[in-house]
């Protein structure tokens, strides 16, 4: 009650500045209009203050005068963020993420993540995917991001997700191809992340390692060239 008739005092004292309305005198004495102030500051003087800052910022933002304040987007960078991947690992992920993004708005939804888990051949039950999305979901919009996705597969890497888990069996049948590695293949994908976390300068290394491929291949291609200049001036 106290907050809404400060409400409309301040959205009042906004118009007779504006000049929209008039000022009305007070009745009653001095003593008893003083005593009613004394009694209302201690409880209203925090509410009074936010609700005028929040009022006269709005009718700011009415006037032209000030902004709405966007929020702060950061730049999510997955071979930055997580080094324990290697590129290769981190692109798989990516089209995997991509191929169940049926809306292609960059998040997995609880019906999206359904068809994924269906997919798989492990489907979970309502309350058992949205435990899913729950683990990983930061921002707590009840969806997963590719962030958020690939936090899934940090969490199975360093075994903070129960073997009994959607989240495990997602990350254990999502990289594993069973139709060529079978079921063995699953002990070796952990094996493989847990040994990629010790590894330092990863995907330096990978991106050194790629510059050195094109290198070679450019050499290659030059000396092909120099052999077959030489062939063609050995006819004339």
């Amino acid at each position: 009650m106290a907050s809404d008739e400060l409400a409309s005092k301040l959205t009042r004292r906004l118009k007779i500045e504006e000049g929209a309305e008039e000022p009305v005198s007070l009745t009653g004495t001095q003593d008893e209009v003083g005593g009613r102030n004394e009694e209302e500051k201690p409880a209203t003087a925090n509410a009074d203050s936010e609700l005028g800052a929040k009022l006269l910022r709005r009718t700011d933002i009415n006037d032209g005068v000030a902004e709405h304040q966007q929020p702060s987007k950061k730049v999510f960078n997955p071979y930055t963020e997580f080094k324990e991947f290697s590129r290769k690992q981190i692109k798989d992920m990516e089209k995997m993420f991509k191929q169940y993004d049926a809306g292609k708005d960059g998040f997995i939804d609880l019906m999206e993540l359904k068809l994924m888990m269906e997919k798989l051949g492990a489907p979970q039950t309502h309350l058992g995917l949205k435990n899913m999305i729950k683990e990983v979901d930061e921002d707590f919009d009840g969806k997963l991001s590719f962030r958020e996705f690939l936090l899934i597969f940090r969490k199975a890497a360093a075994g903070e997700l129960p073997e009994d888990s959607g989240l495990h069996v997602l990350a254990r049948l999502s990289e594993i191809d069973v139709s060529t590695e079978g079921v063995k293949g699953a002990k070796t994908f952990f094996e493989a992340k847990v040994h990629a976390i010790t590894e330092s300068n990863r995907f330096e290394a990978e991106i050194r390692q790629e510059q050195e491929e094109k290198k070679k291949e450019a050499e290659d291609k030059k000396q092909r060239q120099a052999a077959f200049k030489d062939l063609k001036s050995a006819f004339k």
